[in-house]
C-alpha cells in the first residue's frame, strides 16, 4: 500500500523538502532519486528492482546511441522491444491469457500483479530513447541525473508524462525561487482541493446512484453519469495539479495536462484539452511517424484508428478500454471526414451538449471492467422510463450543490478571475489565506473519511 495521504503530507514531503533546501546543488538529484525510490517501494518494495533494471538498460543504451552513431536505430529498437515487453508483460498478460480462455477452455488464467505508474514511466523512457535518435535531446552520462528523471515522485504515479527533452535543462541548472516555491504549493493545494473536496464527492455520489439498490431511475442514472465524469476530471487533474505544483516547490516546470475539457464543443477540441501529455506523446511518436495525415483521408484514418486502439489499450488491459479507444477513434474519424463540418454550423450551446454527452458516455465505457454492468447501466439509462424512487431524488438533492460547484468549477472564470487580481498587492494575503483554509479543511476530510480512491492508479 503507498503512503497515507496524512504520511504522505506532513511527513515525507516535509523532511523531503527540507533536506532538500539544505543539500547543495551536487547532492539534489541524488536525494530526489533516493526520495522517490523510497516512495516507490514503501507501496512496492518488489518493483524496486524492475524500476532499478529499466533505469540501468536505458541508461546503457542511451550512452550507447550518443557513442555510436551508426548503431543508433538498432539500439533504439532494441531499447523499445525492452520497454515495451516489460510493460507487456506486466499489464497485458493477464488481460490476453484471459481473452485466449474464452477460446480454448482449458486455458490457466495468469495474473501478474500490475507495478504502478509503469505506463507512465515506460512512456517517459521511450520519450528519452527516441528524441535521442532523432537528435532532440543528449544522452545523459550521469545515471543519478537519469534516475531521478525516471523515478521522480512527484509525477511517479499519475504523471503528466514528462518528456526528457522538456527537463534536460532543468535537470541539471533548474533554480528554484520563493515565487516559485509558493507558486507551487498554491497549485499542489488547488490540486488536493479537486481531488479530496470535489472528486471524492462525486465518486460517493456515482457509487450510491449506481451501487446501492436506491432505484434511480433513468434521471439518476443521468446525474450518475455527471457525477463520474465530474469525479474522473477532479481526481486526475488534481493529481496533475499536485505533481506541477511539487514540481514547482523543487525548481521543475512541468507542463500543464488539462486545459479546460468539459468547455470543448466537438470530441476532437476535448482531446487537446484532456490529459495533454498523453496526447501528445501518441501525436509525436505514435500518429506522425504513421504517416499522419499527410498521406490521404484512407490512411489518415486508419492512423486515428491504431493510435486510438492503442490509447484505449495504454489505460487499462480489458476489453471496455479497448471499446473505450475505438469509440473516441470512430468519433473523431468522423468529425475529420464530415462531422466537425457539421458541428461548427451549429450554435454553441448544441455543439457544447453534444461534446459533453458523447464525453460522459464515453466514460461509462471507461468505468465499468464488467461487460455485464455496462449493458445493465445503459439498459436503465436508454430504456429504464423515467422512474426514480424517493431515496434517489433526496440524494441527489443533497448533493445539488456540490453538483453546482463541481460544474463551476470546470470553467475557466476562476482562472481569468484570479489573472485579473494576481499582481494585486492583496493577493499574497489572500493565497495564504487560502492555501492554509484549503490545507485545514482537505486534512480533516482526509482524517474523517475512508472514501479517498485513486482512479488512475491502475494505469
Amino acid at each position: 500500500m503507498i503512503f497515507s495521504s496524512i504520511s504522505f503530507l506532513f511527513f515525507f514531503l516535509v523532511i523531503t523538502i527540507a533536506i532538500y533546501y539544505l543539500l547543495p546543488r551536487s547532492l539534489k538529484n541524488s536525494w530526489l532519486l533516493l526520495t522517490s525510490l523510497f516512495f516507490y517501494g514503501y507501496g512496492e518494495p518488489v518493483y524496486i528492482l524492475l524500476m532499478v533494471f529499466s533505469i540501468l538498460v536505458n541508461f546503457i543504451i542511451g550512452l550507447l546511441m550518443g557513442k555510436y552513431e551508426t548503431k543508433k536505430k538498432l539500439l533504439l529498437i532494441l531499447g523499445i522491444i525492452i520497454n515495451l515487453a516489460l510493460l507487456g508483460y506486466f499489464k497485458y498478460v493477464g488481460f490476453l491469457t484471459e481473452t485466449i480462455s474464452l477460446l480454448f477452455t482449458n486455458v490457466a488464467i495468469k495474473t501478474v500483479a500490475l507495478p504502478i505508474g509503469i505506463s507512465f514511466y515506460t512512456f517517459q523512457i521511450m520519450s528519452y530513447l527516441i528524441d535521442l535518435y532523432r537528435g532532440k535531446c543528449s544522452s545523459q552520462k550521469n545515471i543519478i541525473t537519469f534516475g531521478a528523471y525516471v523515478t521522480m515522485f512527484p509525477q511517479l504515479i499519475a504523471g503528466p508524462i514528462v518528456r526528457y527533452r522538456d527537463v534536460e535543462l532543468q535537470l541539471e541548472t533548474r533554480t528554484e525561487s520563493w515565487e516559485k516555491f509558493s507558486n507551487g504549493v498554491r497549485l499542489f493545494t488547488i490540486g488536493l482541493c479537486k481531488k479530496v473536496l470535489l472528486a471524492n464527492t462525486f465518486g460517493g455520489l456515482f457509487d450510491e446512484l449506481v451501487g446501492t439498490g436506491k432505484d434511480a431511475g433513468t434521471p439518476g442514472y443521468f446525474v450518475a453519469m455527471i457525477a463520474f465524469s465530474l469525479q474522473i476530471y477532479f481526481d486526475f487533474s488534481g493529481y496533475s495539479d499536485m505533481a506541477r505544483g511539487l514540481g514547482n516547490m523543487f525548481g521543475f516546470d512541468f507542463l500543464e495536462n488539462f486545459n479546460y475539457p468539459y468547455i470543448s464543443k466537438s470530441i476532437s477540441e476535448f482531446w487537446r484539452r484532456w490529459h495533454m501529455s498523453l496526447g501528445t506523446w501518441f501525436k509525436e511518436y505514435v500518429y506522425i511517424p504513421l504517416g499522419g495525415n499527410r498521406k490521404g483521408s484512407v490512411r489518415t484514418c486508419i492512423n486515428l484508428f491504431i493510435v486510438w486502439a492503442l490509447t484505449g489499450l495504454w489505460h487499462g488491459a480489458s476489453w471496455n478500454f479497448v471499446f473505450w479507444g475505438l469509440y473516441y477513434g470512430i468519433l473523431i474519424i468522423l468529425e475529420k471526414l464530415f462531422l466537425g463540418k457539421v458541428i461548427d454550423k451549429l450554435p454553441s450551446f448544441f455543439s457544447h451538449l453534444y461534446a459533453l454527452i458523447l464525453v460522459g458516455l464515453g466514460w461509462m465505457l471507461f468505468q465499468f471492467t464488467d461487460m455485464h454492468e455496462l449493458y445493465a447501466f445503459f439498459t436503465v439509462l436508454f430504456t429504464g422510463g423515467m422512474a426514480i424512487s424517493n431515496d434517489a431524488i433526496y440524494l441527489i438533492f443533497t448533493y445539488l450543490p456540490m453538483l453546482i460547484i463541481g460544474i463551476l468549477a470546470c470553467l475557466p472564470i476562476w482562472r481569468d478571475a484570479y489573472n485579473k487580481f494576481k499582481d494585486k498587492k492583496w493577493m499574497p494575503y489572500v493565497e495564504a489565506v487560502f492555501v492554509a483554509v484549503a490545507l485545514f479543511v482537505c486534512t480533516s476530510a482526509l482524517v474523517t473519511s475512508t472514501y479517498n480512491p485513486f482512479l488512475y492508479f491502475r494505469f
